[in-house]
C-alpha cells in the first residue's frame, strides 16, 4: 500500500504557509509524507530594503535566491518532507509588466507545466492534493495558473483519491475583521467585510484543526522576512494571527473514497 501522502501545489515561496501551513505541519507530525510543489521562484517579490519590482535596485535573480532560501527555512518549521520546485518565473500581480513576459509562469502552456507536475504525482503518488480554486483565491495570475496545472495533472494521472481547493470561510473572516477593528485596526470607512470576501460558508466541506501547530505556522511565515511588508497577516494583532491560523478550510472537489459531507480530516476514508 502506498504511503499516505499529502501534496500541496502553490505558486510562490510563502504561499505554502497561509492556507496550508497547518495541514502540512499537522500531517507531518502524524507521519504522513508531505510534499510541497512551488511553481515559481518569486522573482517579483520585494528586494533588499523593500525595493519593489520596477524600482531602481530591484534584482530579480537576487530576490529569487533570497525567497528560495526563506522557503527552505519555512519548510523546516513546518516539517515538510519534500520540497519540489518547478522553477518558473514569477508573473507578478495582475496588471504588472511581468504579466506580458512570455517566460512568466502564467504564460507557460498549461500542458507543459502539467507534465512536470504529473511526473511528481507519479513519483510521490499522493492520495490528497490541495491547490487554489479557479480564481486562485484572489485573482493572482500565478495562483490561477497553479490551479489549472494542478487540475490538469490530477486528471491526467488519475492518482489523487481526494482533491481540494483552499478556502477562507466568510463567517471566520467577518469574525476576524471584527476582532481587528476592536483592537484598533483602521480599515477605512468604505471597507465592508461582507462584500465578497472569502468563500461562501455553504461551500466549505472540510475544516482541519491546526491549533496545535499555530506557533510553527507563524514561525514559518516570519521566515519569509523579505516579504514582511506584503504579508497582511504579519500586520495583524497577535491574537488575530492566532485566530486566523487555528483552523484551515477547504472545498473537496472530488473523492474516489467515501468521506463525510463535512469532515475534519483530509484523509478521512483513506486511513
Amino acid at each position: 500500500m502506498d504511503q499516505l501522502t499529502l501534496m500541496a501545489v502553490h505558486a510562490h515561496p510563502d504561499d505554502e504557509v497561509l492556507s496550508t501551513g497547518g495541514i502540512l505541519a499537522r500531517y507531518a507530525d502524524e507521519g504522513i509524507r508531505t510534499v510541497l510543489v512551488t511553481c515559481t521562484n518569486g522573482e517579483q517579490g520585494d528586494g533588499v530594503g523593500g525595493v519593489k519590482p520596477g524600482q531602481d535596485g530591484h534584482d530579480a535573480a537576487a530576490v529569487a535566491q533570497q525567497r528560495l532560501a526563506e522557503l527552505r527555512e519555512s519548510a523546516g518549521h513546518l516539517g515538510i518532507t519534500h520540497v519540489e520546485l518547478l522553477g518558473y518565473q514569477d508573473s507578478g500581480m495582475d496588471g504588472w509588466d511581468a504579466n506580458h513576459d512570455a517566460s512568466s509562469f502564467a504564460n507557460v502552456p498549461v500542458e507543459e507545466a502539467a507534465a512536470k507536475l504529473s511526473a511528481l504525482i507519479e513519483r510521490y503518488r499522493p492520495q490528497v492534493v490541495v491547490t487554489y480554486d479557479e480564481n486562485g483565491g484572489y485573482g493572482h495570475p500565478d495562483h490561477i495558473q497553479a490551479h489549472r496545472v494542478a487540475v490538469a495533472a490530477a486528471k491526467s494521472t488519475g492518482i489523487p483519491a481526494k482533491f481540494y481547493y483552499t478556502a477562507i470561510p466568510r463567517a471566520r473572516m467577518r469574525e476576524m475583521f471584527e476582532q481587528m477593528k476592536a483592537a484598533g485596526v483602521d480599515f477605512g470607512e468604505d471597507f465592508d467585510p461582507d462584500a465578497g470576501f472569502g468563500t461562501p460558508d455553504e461551500l466549505i466541506t472540510s475544516v482541519v484543526d491546526g491549533s496545535a501547530v499555530v506557533e510553527r505556522k507563524l514561525k514559518a511565515l516570519r521566515a519569509h522576512a523579505s516579504q514582511g511588508d506584503s504579508i497582511f497577516v504579519l500586520q495583524m494583532p497577535e491574537e488575530a494571527q492566532r485566530m486566523a491560523f487555528s483552523h484551515e478550510a477547504f472545498i473537496r472537489v472530488s473523492s474516489t473514497v467515501e468521506a463525510p459531507d463535512h469532515e475534519d480530516d483530509l484523509f478521512a476514508g483513506l486511513r
